[in-house]
């Protein structure tokens, strides 16, 4: 029972673990609140209606630290699970997906950075986690001014890239993807011992 529970916890090569799909969603879901409140400021603007819905969730730069954060601790994690973890698919598609999640990282960690140093650089800080500095420092600010839009942008594209390839591997591959990242905690090896035990016991008398 204990070995099971663990095994819950952990990765393995049928299905990603409890603490992998906690960090994975749960990133998700920052992104999915961050984007909506930027598009409904964009096509709304400041109305009275906007800023009280969008003050139900956190503030932009809050998502941007938890963002950072979380994947600070999602590369640890990858690592910690590297030899467990379900092998990509062989070929063009098995790199294709590799550079698109180093992408991901990437972006999700660059991102965040640049609008906290523009933060500092602009001598207003970032309260309570950074200090207002009163002093603007050009060079701080310069980057996140140049970047920040377009590769937050960038970021979007590739989140509905990726949201269309696990639907396509889940309704048109079959492949089971997705189920390992939002499917049972069960073994592939488990499952099938446990259908067979249910047809056999379905075919008794």
């Amino acid at each position: 029972m204990k070995d099971k529970a663990m095994n819950m916890w952990l990765d393995s090569p049928d299905r990603y673990g409890l603490i992998s799909r906690l960090l994975h969603w749960g990133m998700a879901c920052l992104l999915v609140w961050q984007f909506a409140v930027i598009l409904t400021w964009r096509v709304f603007g400041p109305a009275d209606w906007v800023k009280s819905v969008t003050s139900f969730g956190p503030g932009h730069g809050t998502i941007g630290l938890l963002t950072i954060i979380l994947v600070v601790i999602r590369v640890i994690w990858a690592l910690i699970n590297r030899g467990r973890r379900p092998e990509r698919a062989s070929g063009w598609s098995g790199r294709a997906a590799a550079v698109v999640h180093c992408s991901f990282y990437g972006l999700m960690f660059v991102i965040p950075a640049l609008a906290l140093l523009r933060a500092y650089g602009n001598g207003r800080g970032f309260m309570p986690w950074i200090p207002a500095s009163g002093v603007r420092i050009d060079w701080m600010v310069a980057p996140a001014n140049l970047l920040h839009g377009v590769l937050s942008w960038c970021l979007l594209v590739l989140i509905a890239g990726h949201i269309v390839m696990a639907l396509f591997h889940q309704l048109a591959l079959k492949d089971g993807t997705l189920a390992r990242m939002a499917g049972s905690f069960r073994s592939a090896k488990a499952t099938r011992r446990c259908e067979l035990e249910i047809a056999r016991s379905e075919g008794s008398p």
